[in-house]
């Protein structure tokens, strides 16, 4: 089995969430994509509830699955007692309820430039295939990117999509349209929600 694991805070899941995991399901011929959960330790806080960041990751899985069924939503780092979570925990939980599956970590290259940080990340890389997917605009320097974080056959994506939560976040509290940055469903659950600004921000069409 090809099982890759997508984790994220997801505050809120966008656009450019729904086409990597798209192209990393057809790139890296993945039979199981486990959409993460988590609270981020390099983060200070959340605008969105766990609850509320859980109920929109599933509505990006449901998206997923309008063309196959290999996406699945995980709330487990959300239900550990600890806070915050950490990768590490999650790819050893997956190695036990998947035992023998090839087991890719997708990652952003923002993410992949403080891998050193992360907690284990030297078993983290060993039990994993890292695949770091590209922003637009950032340095395309490998060793840059990944320091010596990585073996030589970690697996460098290009992706120009630089869509991101915080930009999402900021404009929404601006008043600003931020429908076509969201995949429908989700832009529909914020503003019924009224999460991160008024419904102003997502004008009926």
């Amino acid at each position: 089995m090809r099982l890759a694991l997508f984790g994220g805070s997801f505050d809120p899941p966008h656009n450019a969430h729904l086409a990597l995991c798209l192209y990393a399901r057809e790139l890296l011929k993945l039979d199981r994509l486990i959409i993460s959960v988590s609270r981020n330790p390099f983060k200070e806080g959340f605008d969105a509830s766990d609850s509320e960041r859980c109920h929109m990751a599933g509505l990006l899985v449901q998206e997923l699955n309008r063309t196959g069924n290999e996406a699945v939503l995980c709330d487990s780092e959300l239900r550990r007692s600890q806070s915050p979570s950490y990768t590490i925990d999650m790819v050893r939980e997956l190695a036990l309820d998947y035992p023998g599956a090839e087991l890719f970590l997708l990652i952003g290259e923002d993410n992949a430039r403080g891998f050193r940080q992360w907690k284990n990340w030297q078993e983290l890389r060993d039990k994993c295939r890292v695949v770091v997917f590209r922003r637009g605009g950032l340095q395309n320097d490998n060793s840059a990117c990944a320091g010596e974080a990585f073996t030589s056959d970690i697996r460098f994506v290009h992706f120009d999509f630089s869509i991101s939560s915080t930009r999402i976040r900021r404009d929404l509290a601006a008043g600003k349209e931020c429908g076509r940055l969201l995949p429908k469903s989700i832009a529909g659950y914020i503003r019924q929600q009224g999460l991160y600004a008024s419904s102003t921000s997502f004008p009926e069409r």
